[in-house]
């Protein structure tokens, strides 16, 4: 973390100034390494054991970011660079991998506030990314590749009394240039690509307090997503997800138009809050079962064949939710929130891969300071999904289930330095369940059993 001490702080939404320019910036780096596979056991068995068998995935991830703000006297500059280099490799029966592709992204985002008064405060900005995929192994899921990323917006944020009005503008662009690779109409080829996509999106929304306890908001804003390179061209079995995918490169533009409305009561023991929202969606872009299962050479693979297809569709759905920590029982806190979501076709059929309905409930107890630890609580909490048989065409459907969560922590302090120590039991009565969206729900493997997580943060 490198900053420049020479700042005096300021009321920036005010539009009082800075004494001198203030530079910040904050570096991070992350790594992580996975092997992922069936283990020694099988797929019935629970097991400890990371060994596991053929085929598998090795991913290995590096991510580094920089944060940056610059203020200036009535103005500041927000500025986010971010690269990641991922590396994923599949093998099937030998340490040679058959699949390897390597993608490498690179992300910007820049935010200049404008200087502000009271009442308004302006924002403008630049986002993009640039993105390159390459493959060295003998098998290909998708080509070689370059995406390009441009967008520029504006938002305007103006108050008076208890009510905001808040508008936005931004133009956004996607450039994807991909080349060709084996033969056509095989599996694992690939017909050279060169696809460039624009939009013009706005949002508007407003928000006013009726009173201390009861805030209103609403919004109505559009938004578009390009097609991605997997979905234009995939032509090969997803070792990752058991499934062959077929792109199309024929996809167009998503375009969407969406409402949601916000209500929330709040007092010192009471918070109530409701959600809603309506999204319509043109070209609408998702996985679709076709029925269909792999072959090769006349040989069935028993490998499900999926299709990127679109369709206008609509999606709404909403969540409700209660925390309630009565007085004088100021340590005990009840939160339980219901969440729920539909998406149907122009033609009223459902949409695959849709979430069931959730219930969560949730018990948190903030016990006495001991002498050893401070801080300290408990939290037991049950989340209950609902059976999901609002399923599309050659999609199943999928039993509700319920999970019991415990956890317990608080900090320890060492003269000056503060360790924060968390413990949490998911799933710990061990329950047997497939969720709706798991990629492996078609060979009938269970989500993971009991899990149990020890974490330490020190505060130095």
């Amino acid at each position: 973390r490198v900053t420049n001490t020479r700042y005096q702080e300021k009321d920036f939404k005010s539009g009082i100034g800075y004494s001198d320019a203030f530079f910040s910036s904050v570096l991070r780096y992350n790594y992580n390494d996975l092997k992922l596979g069936m283990t020694e056991e099988g797929i019935a068995a629970q097991s400890t054991s990371k060994s596991v068998l053929y085929p598998k995935q090795a991913v290995s991830n590096h991510l580094i970011s920089l944060n940056s703000t610059v203020f200036f006297n009535t103005s500041k500059l927000d500025l986010d660079l971010g690269f990641i280099s991922n590396d994923r490799s599949e093998f099937e029966d030998s340490d040679v991998a058959i699949l390897k592709m390597k993608l490498n992204t690179f992300n910007y985002n820049a935010k200049y506030y404008l200087p502000s008064s009271n009442k308004m405060q302006t924002i403008v900005g630049v986002q993009g990314m640039h993105q390159t995929n390459m493959n060295s192994g003998e098998e290909y899921l998708i080509p070689d590749a370059v995406t390009k990323d441009f967008g520029v917006f504006g938002t305007i944020n103006y108050e008076w009394g208890t009510n905001v009005i808040q508008a936005g503008l931004r133009f956004d662009t996607r450039n994807i240039t991909s080349e060709a690779h084996g033969i056509q109409l095989h599996g694992g080829s690939f017909a050279a690509l060169n696809k460039f996509y624009t939009s013009w999106n706005a949002s508007l929304g407003y928000k006013t307090n009726f009173n201390e306890a009861f805030v209103f908001r609403l919004n109505v804003a559009s938004g578009f997503r390009a097609p991605n390179l997997a979905e234009l061209t995939s032509n090969g079995i997803h070792e990752g997800a058991n499934r062959y995918e077929i792109g199309n490169v024929n996809l167009k533009t998503e375009q969407n138009l969406q409402t949601d409305l916000n209500l929330e009561y709040k007092t010192d023991h009471v918070e109530f809050f409701v959600n809603g929202f309506y999204n319509h969606i043109a070209n609408y872009i998702y996985l679709s079962p076709t029925g269909n299962q792999f072959t090769n050479s006349g040989v069935v693979n028993f490998i499900q064949v999926y299709d990127y297809i679109q369709n206008n569709a609509n999606l709404y759905g909403g969540e409700i939710g209660l925390h309630f920590h009565p007085h004088p029982l100021d340590w005990l806190h009840f939160e339980t929130s219901f969440e729920t979501v539909t998406g149907k076709k122009e033609n009223s059929d459902y949409l695959p891969l849709i979430p069931a309905n959730n219930w969560n409930n949730t018990l948190r107890f903030e016990l006495n300071d001991i002498n050893w630890m401070k801080e300290s609580f408990a939290t037991i909490s049950l989340s209950s999904t609902f059976n999901q048989n609002q399923v599309s065409g050659f999609e199943t459907r999928t039993g509700g289930y319920s999970i019991l969560n415990l956890g317990l922590g608080g900090a320890l302090h060492f003269g000056k330095t503060k360790v924060e120590v968390n413990l949490n039991v998911n799933n710990s009565t061990d329950k047997k369940y497939i969720a709706h969206l798991s990629r492996l729900k078609t060979d009938g493997i269970s989500n993971i059993g009991r899990n149990i997580i020890l974490g330490l943060n020190f505060n130095l």
